[in-house]
């Protein structure tokens, strides 16, 4: 079938059995542009909690099905292509995760999102990049806490918490590599430009930005700001929203630190992407293959699910 074709059956299956397809601002930009609702990890978990749906084809990577799932038992999850992981989610398992709290029985677990629902069935509160500081203050300071796995994110949040959080070791494979020093040349090149960084990204990046947030915090700062150029530090797909909100401004993507394009001649081609290659595996098709005959339905364990579902919804609750 044509793009045109797929996207007529999309809206036809859409209605006919009463679904609704979410989608993740890091999502390609034909699949932002069918979603009927688009936004960070803490609005789809948000946006899952209330639908009338009967369907949610959520465009994204598996453990946001999951996490969509967990809250939403009763209704039918899909993931466009089930092999989408992600490199944070991959980062910790849930043996090592109950070592850990055997060995400190005294420490809170606070786990990110990014992780999967067995990891989350032993957390004792979930967070999102747009809640995590928010949360994390909401403690005792006397907490002992472990925050896993991003040890980027949980490193921000201690420094602008004066918290000494114990950090996981993960990180995220797209924030992880962006460049400083094409940061540096860029600032050189547009002096007047705002830098917007995710809390993922390392910690001397971040040194270098004026707004650290979440993908909806940095979307809503584009927004709101008088500044007309900004420098991106978080995976390109947001700048398709940016635009899209934003026509008369100048987003620039900063680049990676190792371009992976080459010439024929195997030179490397200078690249300005920093892609999450599992959000790219989301297409029109899948999407349709989702509706028409179930591909890609997320099945989570009733009993890990029950257990998971406690830390989202203190995450929630914490969120209000």
């Amino acid at each position: 079938m044509t793009e045109s074709e797929y996207i007529r059956e999309i809206e036809r299956l859409k209605k006919e059995k009463n679904a609704i397809i979410m989608a993740h601002y890091y999502q390609p930009n034909k699949i932002q542009e069918i979603a009927d609702f688009i936004g960070d990890s803490l609005a789809l978990a948000q946006q899952a909690a209330k639908t009338d749906a009967a369907i949610i084809v959520l465009c994204g990577v598996h453990f946001m099905g999951e996490t969509a799932k967990i809250i939403c038992p009763q209704k039918k999850v899909f993931v466009p292509d089930l092999s989408a992981g992600c490199s944070l989610a991959d980062s910790i398992n849930a043996n090592d995760l109950k070592s850990f709290k055997e060995e400190n029985p005294d420490y809170l677990v606070v786990s990110y999102v990014n992780t999967s629902a067995e990891v989350k069935a032993l957390t004792d509160i979930c967070v999102t990049s747009s809640n995590a500081r928010k949360i994390i203050d909401m403690l005792p300071q006397d907490e002992k806490i472990l925050f896993c796995p991003d040890r980027n994110l949980g490193s921000y949040i201690n420094s602008v918490t004066g918290r000494n959080m114990r950090l996981w070791n993960g990180a995220c494979h797209v924030h992880e590599r962006f460049s400083v020093e094409a940061l540096i040349e860029y600032k050189r090149k547009y002096p007047n430009a705002k830098v917007l960084a995710h809390p993922e990204c390392k910690a001397a990046l971040i040194k270098l930005a004026d707004i650290v947030g979440s993908t909806q915090a940095l979307l809503n700062y584009a927004k709101n700001s008088n500044e007309k150029e900004f420098l991106v530090a978080t995976e390109s797909g947001i700048i398709f929203e940016m635009k899209r909100a934003c026509p008369n401004k100048n987003f620039i993507p900063i680049p990676p630190e190792i371009s992976e394009l080459t010439d024929e001649k195997g030179n490397i081609i200078p690249c300005v992407c920093n892609e999450c290659n599992y959000m790219r595996l989301t297409t029109l098709e899948k999407v349709y293959r989702c509706l028409l005959d179930g591909v890609g339905e997320i099945k989570v364990d009733k009993e890990v699910s029950k257990a998971a579902l406690s830390c989202i919804k203190k995450m929630l609750e914490m969120s209000k």
